[in-house]
């Protein structure tokens, strides 16, 4: 994308009732956004859905001056940036009818990991959900997600660290430009995050922190990723927002159950119980409903002569040497294990090299 059409594209951003959606279809009819700004109003009026509301501000010469500034800001301050037509956008975001036209970042991703998930929940997380998200996080790290989330308080900042801690990439959606940090007790973190991965907004600088800004910021967190994980969510709350726009992206929503009468799971059971999310308790849950590839992110790793195996694990490796392979709720019948402990097993030892999966729940000796 050249500079001129990134200043059409701030342009047409700025001008106010006009939205992501309908630039996305001027730029359809009229294939560039310099090309849409030349329009005249008539023209612009006979196309569907461009009502007279969203072209009354349109040729206001204030939006041009804006756009300017922060051109400049850009330029400065070595943001990177992409429009929905570029090779570089997120893919995710491309099928998403109201992903950005722009998305402007700070750091090192480029977007290309296919595995990347949404974690999002409450900013008053207790300790449980915290040693949940770590537990959770480093057993998904052999497999090398990108870990996405807001950068808030509680569950998205817990989500950040623990991803940083176990190297792996991690996304920040910001709800306002990259020329501030919210909140500023997380800018301890911000050099760690863009050298391991990224700040992302659709936000200008000129555009503070507002919490009117959370669904916009969180559109971006539900259209990136190939599902979003609800850590903890009181009844109501930004993260269910998450949720119920991943849904309407068609997109996996899993969340994370609790006791009945804990404040802070209410919104994760309602999930569940209305059959808008799918119940997981382990990062194994998660990778068998994704079909997530051990091998895809093992190639190097091969089987060793002597593996250490703990007592359950020997115990799941006796089966399997008797009975060859075996469906996963029968390995745990015949263990006597429960069937969500059996899958985490299942998981840790193909990551050891001594078992392998097969279609229907099913698994083998390697």
């Amino acid at each position: 994308m050249t500079q001129d059409q990134l200043h059409a594209f701030l342009i047409l951003q700025r001008i106010p009732n006009l939205g992501d959606t309908s630039i996305k279809r001027l730029i359809n009819r009229f294939e560039t956004p310099q090309n849409v700004l030349a329009q005249k109003k008539a023209t612009l009026l006979d196309i569907d859905g461009i009502g007279e509301h969203k072209v009354k501000d349109f040729y206001n010469k204030e939006h041009a001056i804006e756009a300017e500034k922060e051109l400049k800001f850009i330029e400065n301050n070595n943001i990177e940036y992409s429009c929905f037509l570029d090779a570089d956008y997120p893919e995710r975001l491309k099928h998403c009818i109201d992903g950005p036209i722009l998305l402007f970042k700070r750091g090192n991703s480029n977007y290309a990991n296919p595995k990347m998930i949404s974690i999002v929940g409450t900013r008053k997380v207790t300790t449980y959900g915290i040693e949940f998200i770590k537990r959770f996080i480093e057993d998904l790290a052999p497999l090398k997600p990108v870990i996405v989330s807001g950068f808030a308080y509680g569950v998205d900042i817990t989500a950040h660290r623990a991803a940083l801690n176990n190297g792996l990439e991690t996304i920040a959606v910001l709800a306002h430009g990259l020329n501030q940090i919210y909140p500023k007790v997380h800018h301890n973190y911000a050099k760690s995050l863009e050298a391991q991965g990224a700040f992302i907004t659709d936000f200008w600088s000129s555009d503070n922190f507002d919490r009117t800004n959370f669904l916009r910021r969180n559109r971006i967190i539900a259209g990136i990723s190939e599902a979003t994980v609800v850590i903890e969510s009181a009844d109501k709350g930004g993260s269910l927002v998450t949720a119920d726009i991943a849904n309407s992206y068609n997109r996996d929503v899993f969340a994370v159950p609790g006791r009945p009468d804990d404040s802070q799971s209410l919104g994760c059971n309602n999930l569940i119980k209305s059959q808008q999310a799918q119940l997981i308790t382990s990062a194994a849950d998660l990778i068998y409903m994704l079909n997530w590839s051990v091998k895809d992110s093992f190639k190097s790793v091969q089987k060793q002569l002597f593996v250490e195996l703990d007592v359950e694990e020997k115990a799941i490796f006796n089966y399997l040497t008797n009975q060859g392979k075996e469906q996963l709720d029968l390995i745990a019948l015949n263990c006597k294990m429960p069937t969500f402990k059996v899958a985490g097993i299942l998981l840790n030892m193909e990551l050891k090299g001594v078992i392998r999966p097969l279609p229907g729940k099913q698994f083998e000796l390697a």
